[in-house]
C-alpha cells in the first residue's frame, strides 16, 4: 500500500472529538452515580445531566453506563405470603369483640417480621385482651 509514513501515524494518533466528549460525559456520569450511592439508573442520570445543562441523548447515557458497568441498585422484591386457600380456616368466634371482663379469657397473637442486615427475625407475642399484658412470646431467626 502506497501511503506516506506521516499519514499513517497521523491517522493513528489523531484525536476523535466524539471519544473525547464521551470521556468527559463518563466522568460526569460517574460523579452523579457516586453522589447518589449507586441508586440512580439510566433515566435518573439522564435527567440529572439535563438539569446540569448537558445536551445528551438517553441512548448515549445508557451505552456509556453499560460499558462502564454502572447499574443502578434495584429495590428488593417484596415477599408475598398469600398462596390462596391453604389449610383449614378457624371459625370467627370473637367476631371483633375484643373486650372481656375476666383475665385469661381472650388471647390474641400475631407475627411480626423484622429485617436486619444479617437476616430476618420473627416475633410472635400472645396478648391477654383484658389486661393488655403479654403472656408469652416467641422469637425466631431465619
Amino acid at each position: 500500500m502506497n501511503m506516506a509514513r506521516s499519514t499513517y501515524y497521523f491517522e493513528i494518533n489523531k484525536t476523535d472529538p466524539v471519544a473525547i466528549r464521551n470521556e468527559e460525559l463518563l466522568l460526569v456520569i460517574k460523579k452523579i452515580f457516586v453522589e447518589n450511592k449507586g441508586r440512580y439508573g439510566v433515566r435518573r442520570v439522564y435527567m440529572e445531566l439535563k438539569n446540569r445543562g448537558y445536551n445528551v441523548n438517553h441512548k448515549r447515557v445508557q451505552r456509556l453506563m453499560h460499558d462502564a458497568g454502572l447499574f443502578g441498585k434495584r429495590p428488593k422484591e417484596k415477599y408475598h405470603s398469600y398462596k390462596g386457600e391453604v389449610g383449614k380456616v378457624a371459625d370467627n368466634v370473637i367476631n371483633r369483640n375484643f373486650s372481656t371482663t375476666l383475665p385469661l379469657q381472650k388471647w390474641t397473637t400475631d407475627v411480626s417480621q423484622f429485617n436486619f442486615s444479617w437476616g430476618k427475625c420473627y416475633l410472635s407475642p400472645i396478648l391477654d385482651m383484658n389486661t393488655n399484658e403479654i403472656i408469652s412470646y416467641d422469637l425466631a431467626l431465619s
